[in-house]
């Protein structure tokens, strides 16, 4: 079991690597949620789309490197960074932040619990303050929000 789990999480990844919206979404189980931790905000049914497709839209050339997966019971932890280049404006809750032309490399741990072989909630962990930093804003966040 612990393969088929690790092998349904690694092809969502493939799925968000090649932007399919429709098909992130249909990864997860009809009541399924996606949280992303360094933002506060859970998205739910076709919103869980949202977040991949935020940072498709910043983040064109998007990567994420998966170093381990850790498999327990329905649980499945990854350990990964977040790569690209700002390229176009990412939208967040508390505003927006234009294209820089930065790279990336952030860190990130996912935790997902699966149900029936779909994702019943994901927690993203992407640490928020290396990637302000890694785009320049970090010292300086009222002036990179537009408001």
């Amino acid at each position: 079991m612990s393969l088929d789990l690790e092998k349904i999480i690694r092809n969502a990844y493939q799925v968000a690597e090649v932007q399919d919206i429709p098909g992130w979404i249909d990864c997860f189980t009809e009541d399924g949620t996606f949280t992303d931790q360094s933002v506060g905000v859970t998205y739910r049914g076709a919103e869980v789309g949202e977040p991949v497709r935020t940072y498709a839209q910043a983040f064109p050339d998007m990567h994420r490197e998966l170093y381990d997966v850790y498999v327990r019971g329905d649980i499945v932890v990854v350990e990964l960074s977040l790569n690209g280049t700002h390229q176009g404006e990412l939208t967040l809750p508390m505003g927006s932040i234009r294209a820089t032309g930065k790279t990336i490399q952030v860190p990130c741990c996912d935790v997902f619990r699966l149900r029936e072989d779909k994702i019943e909630s994901f927690n993203c962990y992407p640490s928020g303050t290396v990637l302000m930093a890694q785009l320049g804003v970090l010292n300086n966040l009222e002036a990179a929000f537009a408001h």
